[in-house]
Order: C-alpha cells, then sequence, then structure tokens
C-alpha cells in the first residue's frame, strides 16, 4: 500500500502534475474530493521558497479544465442544464448568477465537497460573459490556492512529516480509490445524460 500511496504522491505532487491534476479537478469526468487542495499543500511544503509557483501553475491548470466545462456548458443549452444539475441546486446557482457573474464565481472559495464543476457547467449554460467568468474565476482560484500554499510554508516542518508517517500514506490509498469510483461513476452517467439529451445548436 505504502509504493502505490508513493507512486501516486510522485505523479500528482510535482508542477506537471499539479496543473493537469488541476484541469482534471474542474471537468465534469474526474472526481477527487480534496485531491487538488492536498497537492497544492504538499508541494508548496516541499518547494518552500519556490512555493508561489504552485498556486500559478495550479490556477492555469483549473482555469484551462474549466474553459472545457464552461465550453459543454455551453453546448447543452439552458434547456438541457437540468439533466446534469439537482433541481434545488440549479435554482440557488441561477438566483446567484443574477446576482452578477463575480458573484457566481465567488462560490470557488466554499470548501469541497461543494460541487463548483456545476457551476462552472452552468455558467456556460447561462451564457455569461466568458473574458469576465474567467478573470474571476482565475482572480477567486488564485486566492483560494495561494492562501493553502502560505499556510503550507508556515507549517511545512510539520506537514512534512506527517507526509512521511503510515496514517498518511493510507489515507491517500483510500482517497485514491474513492476517486476511481467517483470518476468511473461520473463517465457513466455523463454518457447516460448525453445519449438521451439533445446539444444545443
Amino acid at each position: 500500500m505504502r509504493a502505490f500511496s508513493a507512486a501516486i504522491i510522485a505523479l500528482c505532487a510535482n508542477p506537471i502534475g499539479v496543473a493537469i491534476l488541476a484541469a482534471l479537478d474542474s471537468t465534469l469526468v474526474f472526481s477527487l474530493p480534496l485531491g487538488i487542495d492536498a497537492v497544492v499543500v504538499i508541494l508548496s511544503a516541499r518547494l518552500r521558497h519556490l512555493a508561489w509557483i504552485v498556486p500559478l501553475l495550479a490556477t492555469a491548470g483549473a482555469t484551462a479544465g474549466a474553459a472545457i466545462t464552461f465550453w459543454m456548458g455551453r453546448e447543452v443549452g439552458d434547456h438541457g442544464l437540468e439533466r446534469y444539475v439537482p433541481a434545488r441546486r440549479l435554482e440557488r446557482i441561477r438566483r446567484r448568477a443574477r446576482g452578477g457573474t463575480v458573484a457566481l464565481a465567488s462560490l470557488d472559495l466554499l470548501p469541497p465537497p461543494f460541487p463548483f464543476t456545476l457551476v462552472i457547467l452552468a455558467a456556460g449554460a447561462l451564457e455569461l460573459q466568458p473574458s469576465k467568468f474567467f478573470i474571476a474565476l482565475a482572480a477567486f482560484r488564485m486566492v483560494r490556492f495561494g492562501g493553502e500554499a502560505v499556510l503550507a510554508v508556515v507549517y511545512g516542518r510539520q506537514i512534512l512529516a506527517w507526509l512521511a508517517s503510515d496514517a498518511f500514506y493510507a489515507i491517500v490509498a483510500v482517497c485514491a480509490g474513492i476517486g476511481v469510483v467517483l470518476t468511473i461513476a461520473s463517465i457513466i452517467r455523463l454518457v447516460r445524460i448525453r445519449r438521451f439529451i439533445p446539444i444545443s445548436g
């Protein structure tokens, strides 16, 4: 188990890995609760004086992934949004969107397991202005990841000590397993939805 967990950490907790994971985390086909946040903390704690680069990479990756989800929202359109988003949550998102693009993007600051990817999808379906939405989204992502990086540097010694523990490797293995199950479930759900719903345009 320790070797498996170490391989997962090595794959994700590096500059390229954090950007790719952030991109995947902003799509509808991948799900790993707290995954990107944990990797930002781990990598920042390891890099210390170069930790400032981690939020930049994570934000760039997250924005790229969000662009795909936003485009999917445009393709689905408002008429098909209820197939992806539960009715009660969709109504809350729509109310938030009426408060403005920035107000909607600010939901990114809510901690997991809040499904912010669905907000991105809705932003595309509701035809919000892309430039304004992505500028706001990138800003909030920088705040979120930047705050995590600062905490990682401040508490870096304690974090690195915990990263060497058996408990941490066990948690990584369990989370990876949950991530695989959730990702498979997400893919199956998307395939079923797109099979029965027409794409706008």
